[in-house]
């Protein structure tokens, strides 16, 4: 047996420790795993990318491909967890003989898999640095270069590694402890006034502090490399991050980049944090305005991710929105609206229904919720983190405030994050529901060959292929409606002494349907399209009896296969 890795899911990778592993996988099975970098970011570190395929099968180019990607996020850092444990799944279970080792065995042997395992590396080291800052995603200083002159910046003051909040007491604060629950603050009620208040900030630094006056500075990192994307891109007025121009981060161009050379990618999946829920496009459209087949698809399998990792599959347009008056775009946009490929974000991990909180709104319930919900988030903290999910305040002198309080929720290390002791749990929801939509992706298979005397030396050929995969080979009508997925593309290879009469040497032939059903068996009319799924080429040729002759079909998500034939 190979002498795998064994990584660590409660522990989040540095860079070097990363790539040392992702190495020490491809090392293992350099039959199934291979590792290359993609391009560099802003601060020169390799953005790794693991295929995975047997390659004693074919390359992973001529193999229809899905995509995982991770931590494009700063602090979301078991997303690159997630991406880690569907590495380690599949090449575990590669050659078993029990249901998942059949499953992953019948992945690997006819698709290929592209795992990016942290998009983002810069803004990771900085959220896992000894006194870290948690910034959105890239570090480049954006959208100027200059440093705060002025202000209160976020980051680890005390030096124990985590940033929490800090607290002073302030008559015109706006929180104030709860009754029954003193360690906790809870919002100042409307009117309410003669009691002890507090005015809560970031833990940070300040600059220039004049003794009365705070602002809390934006990160002078303000990129937000999910909002530089093509699709929908708009400027930093209308979408906050997004950088200068589509593609400007050398993070995203690199995806971008290595995704348009793979035209054999038909689906992905992006892994973030935090919230528990699949999320399904449009986020510039609502299900009304959807092409109907593609939200029917989506719908089909974000149930199926509902039902196998226990998470809510919701839509980001109607579901997921930050502010109602704001739409959201990034990677799902392009991959779905540009290149007509199926995409989800899985946002993972959700810390208040670990608390018993189960009836919420996604994001709403960030802004405002009762009091009793905090009560039962102190209790899961109390019983279940150690006490450490919620710190218990605790006095500072603060170089530049003077006497503070330290403490509140550990945003990074229980919110942003699960706990150590649950990273694993969380992660291992989603590698049956990933292999369930790999499989579905089209694959294309030689159905049959014909050759046919005509006369002397003259001979009718017939190539034909099908689809032996659940989706069709343009996986989505998106992509049909901007023309980015060609029919069946047969070419005849022909050797010297031979030659075409009839055809030419390269057919586009059909689109191909996959073997979902496109109806029920109780519907009013029977499916116009029995053997869409196939396809057939023909030539006549002229050349001598014996002449060995190539046959090739190609479809973008489907694969490529080849045969011969011999003149005969």
């Amino acid at each position: 047996m190979p002498d795998y890795p064994v990584p660590r899911f409660d522990q989040f990778y540095r860079h070097p420790e990363l790539t040392q592993l992702l190495q020490d996988y491809a090392a293992a099975r350099p039959d199934l795993v291979s590792l290359r970098s993609i391009g560099k970011s802003f601060e020169g570190r390799d953005i790794w990318l693991l295929t995975l395929t047997q390659t004693r099968t074919g390359p992973d180019a001529d193999k229809p491909a899905f995509w995982v990607d991770g931590n494009i996020h700063a602090a979301e850092l078991t997303a690159s967890t997630a991406c880690l444990y569907w590495l380690h799944w599949l090449v575990t279970r590669y050659g078993g003989d029990d249901e998942a080792g059949r499953q992953v065995t019948q992945l690997l042997d006819t698709r290929a898999v592209y795992i990016v395992p942290r998009l983002n590396p810069d803004g990771a080291e900085l959220a896992l640095a000894d006194r870290p800052r948690h910034i959105r995603s890239g570090t480049r200083p954006y959208p100027f270069d200059e440093p705060q002159v002025d202000g209160l910046t976020a980051e680890d003051v005390d030096g124990d590694g985590r940033v929490l909040s800090m607290r002073i007491a302030d008559p015109h604060g706006g929180w104030k402890k709860h009754p029954q629950q003193p360690r906790l603050l809870v919002p100042r009620e409307p009117g309410d006034f003669g009691g002890e208040y507090f005015r809560v900030m970031p833990e940070g630094l300040l600059k220039n502090y004049d003794g009365l006056q705070i602002k809390l500075n934006p990160n002078r990192e303000g990129l937000d490399l999910n909002r530089n994307f093509p699709a929908y891109w708009r400027q930093e007025f209308e979408q906050g991050g997004a950088g200068p121009y589509p593609t400007s981060e050398p993070e995203v161009r690199a995806m971008v980049d290595f995704i348009v050379k793979h035209p054999n990618i038909g689906a992905a999946v992006s892994f973030h944090t935090h919230s528990g829920v699949i999320l399904r496009p449009m986020g510039t459209q609502s299900d009304d305005d959807m092409t109907p087949e593609d939200l029917w698809v989506y719908k089909r399998f974000s149930d199926l991710g509902a039902k196998l990792s226990g998470y809510p599959a919701i839509s980001i347009f109607h579901d997921f929105k930050y502010h109602p008056k704001e739409i959201l775009t990034g990677t799902q946009d392009w991959i779905y609206e540009h290149l007509g490929a199926l995409f989800w974000t899985v946002e993972l991990w959700a810390p208040n229904r670990e608390a018993g909180i189960t009836d919420y709104d996604w994001i709403h319930w960030y802004r405002e919720h009762p009091p009793e919900d905090d009560l039962k988030l102190l209790k899961w903290s109390d019983e279940h983190c150690g006490g450490q999910a919620h710190v218990d305040w605790y006095a500072f002198q603060h170089p530049q405030l003077g006497a503070v309080e330290l403490g509140g929720w550990d945003k990074m290390n229980y919110w942003r994050n699960p706990p150590p002791n649950l990273r694993e749990r969380e992660v291992a929801r989603f590698p049956g529901w990933m292999a369930q939509i790999a499989l579905s992706l089209p694959r294309l298979e030689v159905l049959r060959t014909e050759v046919r005397a005509l006369g002397e030396d003259c001979w009718r050929v017939r190539f034909a292929v099908a689809n032996s995969g659940y989706l069709p080979a343009y996986v989505s009508k998106r992509a049909l409606e901007r023309k980015v997925a060609r029919g069946t593309v047969f070419h005849i290879h022909l050797p010297e002494g031979a030659s075409l009469v009839g055809g030419v040497e390269r057919i586009v032939g059909a689109q191909l349907e996959g073997h979902a059903p496109k109806q029920s068996l109780q519907a009013f009319a029977p499916q116009s399209a029995v053997t869409g799924d196939r396809a057939v080429a023909e030539w006549v040729v002229h050349g001598p009896r014996g002449t060995r002759i190539g046959l090739s079909a190609r479809a973008d998500r489907a694969g490529a296969v080849s045969t011969e034939i011999t003149l005969d």
